[in-house]
């Protein structure tokens, strides 16, 4: 079994990956991956940490959360994708700053 560092630091890594993309893309749809790259991370970090609190024991509490946020996560970015069809329709763009634009 891998050592609990590990995992902690490769869900860091998903963390910077997750925040280099929504501080610097201006798609729609990779804001979205971002987001979802974030949720991933913290779902990792949720299911190593309670992985590792009890030697021998796996809290199963965890991954009964995770899996309701892997269906909430799932959800949401539908519901975002269909948005950004809409969005994508209407205006021509999927560009947030020119979107931004059409608000003033």
């Amino acid at each position: 079994m891998l050592r609990l560092e590990y995992y902690l630091a490769f869900a860091f890594i998903l963390y910077i990956i997750g925040l280099y993309c929504l501080a610097t893309k201006r798609n729609m749809i990779r804001l979205v991956l971002g987001i979802e790259i974030l949720i991933n991370a913290a779902n990792l970090n949720f299911i190593a940490l309670s992985a590792y609190r009890t030697p021998g024991f796996v809290d199963p509490l965890a991954h009964s959360i995770v899996m309701i946020s892997i269906a909430i996560a799932g959800c949401v970015s539908a519901v975002a994708l269909a948005l950004i069809v809409y969005a994508y329709k209407h205006y021509g763009t999927l560009d947030v700053r020119k979107l931004r634009r059409l608000r003033e």
